[in-house]
């Protein structure tokens, strides 16, 4: 049997395409229209972005564990969190939690390990780029990284928590990405993780100036090959 996927939710939308993208993908793996157990739970947003906003990473720490731990009564065999941007306190999750985990930024780092990447560009919330999350495990890995710079992040924090989180997408926030991953390129970057949830819904290889680490279909398909491999 396949093992039962916990997901520890925060935004929506990209809980929503990740719960997505392992019940399609899942026949890959398992056969037509079949996926492993899945069990979902999420606590407001808005209690998430109060923690970030005092940057209480012990607070954001238990509202995973709070999760985590309703996760494991109901079964789940291991965790993931479908947002990078709360990762920044896995280190006051991991000594608590009942189950264990995928990190999503050690699962991009090694897909850029595979494809022989180099230096990445990091895009994603103000919370999450001003954080060690993707520095600490693209370093660990010998790879090199880049950030937007002041502007560029608060333009794309904007757009994330005001319109993706919201459902809203627009020509001009692909517009913003495309001119922002532009310039990473220009800069020596040659590829860009997609470090929030939700840029996949707008940002692709089709539609990027740079190659793309999709952080949320990367870290579903992990998932995919823990549950059905162990």
């Amino acid at each position: 049997m396949p093992q039962h996927i916990g997901i520890v939710a925060c935004s929506a939308e990209g809980a929503a395409l990740c719960y997505k993208t392992i019940c399609v993908e899942g026949a890959r793996f398992l056969g037509p229209h079949a996926h492993p157990e899945v069990s979902l739970h999420t606590h407001s947003l808005a209690d998430y972005v109060d923690c970030l906003d005092r940057g209480d990473r012990p607070g954001v720490a238990e509202l995973m564990l709070s999760s985590a731990r309703k996760l494991a009564s109901a079964g789940a065999d291991f965790l993931i969190c479908p947002d990078n941007t709360i990762h920044q306190a896995m280190g006051y999750v991991l000594p608590q939690s009942p189950l264990p985990w995928l990190h999503i930024a050690e699962v991009v780092a090694d897909e850029a390990v595979a494809r022989g990447l180099k230096r990445i560009g990091i895009t994603g919330t103000n919370w999450l780029v001003d954080s060690d999350v993707y520095p600490e495990k693209l370093g660990a890995r010998g790879l090199g990284f880049l950030k937007p710079t002041d502007d560029e992040r608060d333009e794309i924090g904007r757009i994330i928590m005001d319109e993706l989180v919201q459902s809203r997408f627009t020509p001009q926030a692909v517009a913003t990405f495309q001119r922002v991953m532009g310039r990473m390129k220009g800069d020596g970057c040659d590829a860009v993780v997609l470090g929030c949830t939700e840029i996949p819904l707008i940002m692709n290889d089709a539609n990027s100036p740079l190659p793309t680490l999709d952080s949320t279909r990367l870290l579903a398909q992990a998932a995919l090959r823990r549950a059905t491999t162990v």
